[in-house]
């Protein structure tokens, strides 16, 4: 069993995408791109953590332009393989530690979240104003705990003295690790980007979550 989520995504690459082909969730992901599409156009978006790149694309449709990041050089690497419009500027770089030259007035984490500690919450909600322009829309999209789906919360094998909730996966190869996945409440969403953010939307979808907010 391993706790690094980094390698744990560095090892799923090659399979990671097959998450946007799961036949029950299709729904909820054109919900989400059009949700999004429109949400950025016309905006300068910082992206964290953009895996392989699947909102990068999307987004990219209609924004102005896009700085997309992960931490992950792997993840990266695909991301560039799949987004090539001139809009799009893809870079390794740490969410907690990422410091822009220029500004943005939009703000955009998939998957995220849930992959937060508890206890690092503020931190992340501070950070993710750091780059941006007053009255900028931060937006999250993340997993809810459906039951017999791949965010089941009956998956979950351990909970630690914060709370955090970590399940089992296996990986193709045959690995299998503890990742860290969280499933917050529409209230407890709220009152976290309450610090940095106002007029809090929560659409709730099927299987996903999204939050939008404007930064204060």
């Amino acid at each position: 069993m391993y706790e690094n989520i980094v390698e744990y995504y560095n090892q799923r690459a090659k399979e990671y995408d097959k998450v946007y082909s799961i036949p029950a969730e299709q729904n909820d992901l054109t919900k989400a791109i059009q949700i999004f599409q429109n949400l950025f156009t016309s905006k300068n978006v910082l992206e964290i953590a953009c895996g392989t790149g699947f909102w990068t694309s999307q987004i990219s449709k209609t924004a102005t332009s896009i700085y997309a990041t992960d931490i992950n050089e792997t993840l990266v690497k695909m991301a560039k393989e799949r987004v090539s419009a001139s809009n799009v500027k893809i870079e390794v770089a740490d969410m907690n530690n990422l410091e822009t030259i220029e500004k943005y007035d939009a703000y955009f984490g998939g998957f995220i979240w849930s992959h937060i500690l508890l206890q690092e919450l503020d931190n992340f909600v501070i950070n993710a104003s750091k780059n941006l322009i007053a009255n900028s829309i931060i937006a999250f999209i993340d997993s809810k705990p459906v039951p017999n789906s791949n965010h089941d919360k009956r998956r979950i094998t351990k909970t630690d003295k914060y709370g955090n909730t970590f399940q089992a996966r296996e990986l193709e190869n045959g690995i299998t690790y503890s990742v860290l996945k969280n499933f917050p409440t529409k209230e407890f969403l709220e009152q976290k980007m309450s610090f940095v953010a106002e007029e809090i939307q929560y659409i709730e979808l099927e299987y996903y979550w999204i939050l939008i907010s404007k930064l204060k």
